[in-house]
């Protein structure tokens, strides 16, 4: 009897020459998590269950970790047909591996955007979504061959010029990483067991706090001190076409069997839309019914103020701390976060688009052109971003401001500042460390900002958790010296922060990728949105100024989508 593409995965799958390695079980706390949350007349209402890869040993590597990639179809629903089918026969024959985790992958032969195949899911599930600087956010080189790996007919992932990733986006969780304590090196460990560079498309996608040791306060308690997942279904934007997905994880000993998952993904593959519909980027503008800002403009020079007295003081340490502000907009209608977002995505062409929603919490969006850093292999890089001027209504005053800004003595302090701690950061990790170039402006659509690139090769690829908990904060988000800023902050701002400022982006086991989030709002729905900006305060700052760059940066997220009284809300 002839085999189908499902019996041929299986045999591929499950064949001994799989590569693993059997570990004893250790039973610890079931991890099996539920969550219903109601909010003003069900606001949220959001059930799931999965795994929390926090609870697994850190020291115990996965016994299975796989991607397998079938055949290019032509539509989303028969790439859906294709892995509901595989799935049930792999259920009739389970792998015998007490953990582990499978992708399957299915090319689709048509460029669908990954933002307009999420607008077209179930928001109530959990959801992510992710989107590059100039379609950075995977590795140029990481793409489907067209070829068939071997004669069973299905493909492999492998390098080669064309089909180049450039979003993704996911909802449902395989398995979450999240903990109420500070993000620490065995959190790390949990999340790189499931992660290898032989499937480098499977990843942790989310966020950490941007200060873990400070009180959540309750429009941030779904995020936990840090959130993490692996998507448990994920559809893939590339240039020229598109790639459906799922991720099943399971761990015995966290009480998480493959039955579990299986059980898990079942009701969650009903629930996908196959049915894409182009999301609109231009639609009409939603009017505010009121907005307030945290501080106010009298709290924020007071602020201001405080930390000049500070920072001239002659037994403080302090030479900088950047002070934000939150601003709560309601609106006529709710806000779609997601459509949010996709004007977002026109207005920053040159920036890392995020959309981050736990099940039990509003959604993180951001529109950040900060990398905190970029990890392939054992090649690291950062960036230094510092300094704001507008963009000119004309060449010649666009030029002109940018002159000011290069030759502004405050603005030359608050960069080198952020750059020099950078580079020292790294040195600390680096056998060598590049600053190329030293100083020159970035720009983008709106504002433009002083700008440094830094890159060096990490001594060991286990480094990567000393990069990220090394880099965060960075002065240009939080202040020098760190902590000395930290503990200002803390003590100054009369808000939750949450992630805003904190590292969002992805792990994975071949490269990651961490912007900073900033340009961002936390959307709820039927409350409207919090809308976060921050401005650097040094010796020689103007209380004014800053307030008017914390109004020019504010405007970034919200002109393209609000409306107050008629005018643009800015």
């Amino acid at each position: 009897m002839a085999t189908t593409g499902a019996d041929k995965f299986m045999i591929s799958l499950f064949a001994p020459t799989t590569k693993f390695t059997k570990f004893s079980s250790n039973p610890t706390v079931s991890t099996r998590q539920s969550w219903v949350l109601t909010r003003q007349s069900s606001v949220y209402r959001s059930i799931t269950m999965s795994m929390n890869g926090c609870k697994g040993d850190p020291r115990k590597p996965l016994e299975m970790i796989k991607t397998q990639t079938f055949q290019p179809v032509s539509t989303p629903e028969m790439a859906m047909n294709l892995l509901k089918s595989t799935i049930t026969e792999l259920d009739f024959d389970p792998p015998s591996y007490s953990s582990g985790i499978i992708r399957l992958e299915v090319p689709i032969q048509q460029k669908i955007e990954a933002i307009s195949w999420l607008q077209d899911q179930n928001n109530q599930l959990t959801r992510c979504f992710f989107s590059g600087r100039s379609q950075s956010i995977i590795s140029p080189d990481l793409v489907i061959d067209d070829e068939p790996s071997s004669s069973n007919g299905h493909h492999s992932t492998k390098t080669t010029s064309d089909s180049k990733l450039v979003s993704v986006a996911g909802v449902g969780t395989a398995v979450f990483f999240q903990q109420s304590n500070p993000f620490s090196l065995n959190d790390w460990r949990c999340i790189r067991r499931f992660l290898s560079e032989d499937s480098p498309l499977i990843r942790a996608y989310g966020a950490l706090r941007f200060d873990p040791t400070t009180s959540v306060s309750s429009e941030w308690k779904g995020f936990g001190s840090f959130y993490f997942m692996v998507p448990l279904v994920e559809f893939d934007e590339l240039e020229g076409s598109s790639m459906l997905a799922v991720n099943i994880a399971w761990d015995d000993t966290v009480s998480w069997t493959w039955q579990d998952a299986i059980n898990a993904l079942r009701p969650e593959l009903r629930q996908i839309s196959s049915v894409v519909t182009k999301l609109r980027k231009e639609v009409p503008k939603t009017v505010i019914l009121s907005s307030n800002h945290v501080p106010s403009k009298s709290g924020w020079d007071d602020g201001v103020n405080k930390a000049l007295e500070t920072i001239n003081g002659s037994k403080s340490e302090l030479v900088k701390v950047v002070l934000a502000r939150s601003s709560r907009v309601v609106t006529k209608s709710d806000i779609d976060p997601l459509e949010w977002l996709a004007h977002l995505q026109v207005e920053g062409q040159d920036a890392y688009q995020f959309c981050i929603q736990p099940p039990n919490a509003p959604a993180f969006i951001g529109n950040t052109p900060e990398q905190l850093f970029h990890r392939k292999r054992f090649n690291v890089s950062s960036e230094a971003l510092a300094a704001t001027r507008g963009r000119g209504e004309t060449k010649s005053l666009d030029r002109q401001m940018e002159d000011d800004l290069l030759r502004s003595p405050k603005d030359h302090l608050e960069f080198t500042i952020v750059r020099e701690n950078i580079r020292g950061k790294l040195e600390d990790i680096c056998n060598m460390v590049l600053v190329e170039p030293l100083k020159t402006v970035r720009k983008l659509p709106r504002v433009q900002h002083l700008y440094a690139k830094l890159s060096g090769r990490l001594r060991n690829e286990d480094d990567e958790f000393r990069v990220l908990s090394s880099l965060h904060p960075t002065p240009a988000v939080c202040g020098f010296p760190t902590e000395v800023a930290r503990q200002f902050i803390a003590e100054t701002e009369m808000f939750d922060r949450g992630m805003y400022a904190g590292p969002v982006g992805w792990f994975g086991g071949k490269e990651t990728e961490f912007a900073v989030g900033i340009r961002s709002a936390l959307v709820e729905k039927g409350l409207g949105g919090l809308i976060y900006a921050g401005a650097g305060i040094v010796n020689g700052t103007k209380s004014s100024s800053e307030w008017e760059e914390l109004e020019l940066k504010t405007s970034q997220i919200t002109q393209p989508v609000l409306m107050y009284s008629g005018k643009a809300f800015v």
